[in-house]
């Protein structure tokens, strides 16, 4: 899931962002149908892309955790959001409607991507709330507090082991996400967000200038465009239920180099799947297996490229689409 943050902003994987933090139950759960807790994600959704609010939330990802502090302003004409990260090495990530720019002052360096299917924390939801029905059982559980606020408790159990389980905490008053965990099949919480300070309101346009910045600095533009790869000769099977591909780009990669990015989800899941040239020279990915929290990421040699598949699933799943890329010349 995702707000993933960290210095890397859209490498050859995948970009993200994340945050964490603790709770306490004030009441048990209610009876209540699916339908009830299918309008509560509904609800979040809604919240999260229609309110303003500043706050701080952690990130936490087995015994590493990381701080950040975001803004937004939401209004008839658009949406702005500012992420600061708290702790390592300074950035902060500016995200509108269309754009995101991230800022590393440390390198004197601006990264420009453009906005894609990636959601972050808290606006982790689709609009379609009802896709995730088909693949997941979803219900509600007690009422806690979460950074001052009461908010109700909506569990995502996977009905397959292709996809991990969710735990969402949201204010029982607006809506207003504040905390997220992924879970293993096992129930074993594989990373979480947990807002610590939460301002719901207007907030000040002083909050959400960019960085200052001037002619020393780099600016590095993903230039992302629309790719067909299977007029370039690959195929793609995922061969998961609820997997659709919903993006298919051409982005920059380093200063010459290109990769190609097939994103499938299944609505709150995402995979990307990456294919690009091997350079001769350049340091190669380690072939196979390696994961971060959630994120798994497999990579096998095909046809002179190297295909790297990221995904917010269960390795099986990751590894499954990695093995079903194919390549044959077009004629």
């Amino acid at each position: 899931m995702r707000y993933r943050a960290g210095t890397a902003f859209f490498v050859r994987t995948v970009w993200l962002v994340l945050a964490t933090a603790g709770c306490a139950r004030l009441s048990h759960a209610q009876q209540a149908s699916p339908e009830d807790a299918v309008q509560w994600l509904g609800k979040i959704y809604q919240a999260t892309q229609s309110l303003s609010y500043s706050g701080t939330f952690v990130y936490q990802q087995g015994e590493h955790s990381e701080s950040s502090r975001i803004v937004r302003s939401a209004g008839p004409h658009g949406s702005v959001e500012k992420l600061e990260a708290l702790d390592g090495a300074p950035r902060e990530i500016l995200r509108t409607d269309d754009a995101v720019k991230c800022y590393l002052p440390s390198q004197r360096i601006v990264k420009v991507d453009r906005r894609s299917h990636k959601r972050a924390f808290p606006a982790l939801l689709p609009a379609r709330i009802g896709v995730l029905e088909q693949h997941y059982r979803i219900r509600k559980g007690d009422i806690y507090r979460v950074a001052g606020y009461e908010c109700q408790l909506i569990e995502l159990e996977p009905k397959d082991n292709y996809r991990y389980g969710y735990r969402f905490w949201a204010d029982v008053r607006t809506g207003m996400l504040l905390k997220a965990v992924t879970l293993n099949s096992e129930g074993k919480a594989l990373e979480q967000f947990t807002f610590t300070q939460l301002a719901i309101g207007p907030v000040a346009s002083s909050e959400l200038r960019a960085p200052q910045t001037n002619a020393n600095w780099r600016v590095e533009d993903a230039d992302v465009t629309p790719v067909d790869v299977e007029a370039a000769g690959w195929s793609i099977a995922p061969g998961i239920p609820g997997f659709a591909k919903v993006v298919e780009v051409k982005r920059k990669l380093h200063q010459t180099g290109q990769v190609d990015q097939v994103v499938y989800s299944d609505g709150l899941a995402a995979i990307s799947v990456f294919i690009e040239p091997e350079t001769p020279g350049r340091e190669m990915r380690p072939l196979g297996l390696s994961s971060m929290g959630a994120i798994n990421i497999y990579t096998r040699r095909v046809a002179d490229h190297l295909v790297t598949v990221v995904g917010e699933a269960p390795a099986g799943s990751v590894r499954k689409i990695a093995d079903a890329v194919r390549f044959h010349a077009p004629k």
